[in-house]
């Protein structure tokens, strides 16, 4: 894969991870909508929580589109969405969805920014520099 479609790869899934977030999970937050206050009760959560985390959902993740951002928003979004999966873990609801979410999101950075799969896979650079009067 070249890097320019590596790149593009990679917003593709930012953007898509971006959208789902966003559009599909932190936005409802804020709206009224029928079942809402089941699904609230059954995950154990309080209506009054609700728009808060959203906001925060919203919060990390446009940190997380933001290139300048983007890694310290993949490391909040990692954390947000642990407290999702704990949360459906704790009731016994299917808890994999948020993992999933998270893996996809690390995924998409690491396509658009080659030095994560470094990081992650623990490769080195030569980083070795030879200064003047230096061996």
């Amino acid at each position: 894969m070249t890097a320019k479609t590596q790149r593009m790869a990679g917003w593709i899934l930012t953007g898509l991870v971006g959208l789902f977030l966003i559009a599909g999970s932190g936005i409802p937050k804020f709206l009224d909508w029928p079942g809402k206050t089941a699904m609230m009760t059954h995950l154990g959560l309080p209506l009054e929580l609700v728009p808060a985390i959203g906001a925060l959902e919203i919060a990390v993740t446009l940190l997380y589109l933001i290139p300048r951002t983007a890694f310290l928003g993949a490391i909040l979004l990692t954390g947000y969405l642990g407290g999702a999966l704990f949360t459906h873990l704790r009731i016994g609801d299917p808890w994999f969805f948020p993992l999933i979410v998270g893996v996809l999101a690390w995924a998409g950075l690491a396509l658009r920014r080659p030095l994560v799969f470094q990081l992650v896979l623990g490769a080195r650079q030569d980083t070795t520099r030879h200064h003047a009067g230096q061996p």
